[in-house]
């Protein structure tokens, strides 16, 4: 699949825009940007308050399965290692499964759609799109990136679930 990918998808009118949304997922900055400000509208509307702890938990729990006991136990080779082909983007120093990328990038889009339905759609397009512009670049096989969706969704959901009961209300 990813030598097909290789072959068939990549265009360089692409390229800067697979490029640059895959930048803005490291280290999940877009979200923690996110979440941060949400954080600091909160201090205005309550509401906004329970929001960031929330993409900041989610965010948060996400990476401590993902990228700090995942990555290292499986410890997966990336498929350009395996397949040889050309990057557009320097060669990576972690390993490849899950994709940390597409994990936080859904793990904050759940917990955004589960506060607000609306900006939450939105959330989940940019997240399949960070998992697809990981596909794009080839730094991830197909399973690592439905792998990482999956985890996100799930970190996101549990962690929405502990908030919920360990807070008597809503911020």
């Amino acid at each position: 699949m990813m030598t097909w990918i290789q072959n068939n998808v990549p265009h360089k009118g692409l390229n800067g825009l697979m490029m640059g949304i895959s930048w803005l997922g490291n280290g999940g900055m877009v979200w923690i940007v996110l979440g941060v400000v949400l954080l600091l509208a909160g201090w205005k509307l309550r509401r906004r308050l329970y929001w960031g702890l929330a993409v900041l938990l989610s965010l948060g729990s996400n990476a401590l399965v993902c990228n700090l006991l995942l990555k290292p136990l499986v410890a997966r080779t990336r498929p350009y290692d395996v397949l040889g082909y050309d990057l557009l983007i320097p060669p990576l120093s972690d390993y490849s499964f899950p994709s940390g990328h597409t994990s936080a990038s859904f793990a904050a889009a759940t917990a955004i759609y589960a506060l607000h339905p609306g900006w939450g759609k939105a959330a989940y397009v940019f997240a399949a799109l960070m998992g697809i512009s990981r596909l794009y670049l080839g730094v991830h096989f197909v399973t690592d990136v439905v792998v990482g969706a999956v985890i996100g969704v799930v970190m996101a959901k549990l962690t929405l679930l502990l908030m919920k009961r360990t807070m008597k209300k809503r911020i």
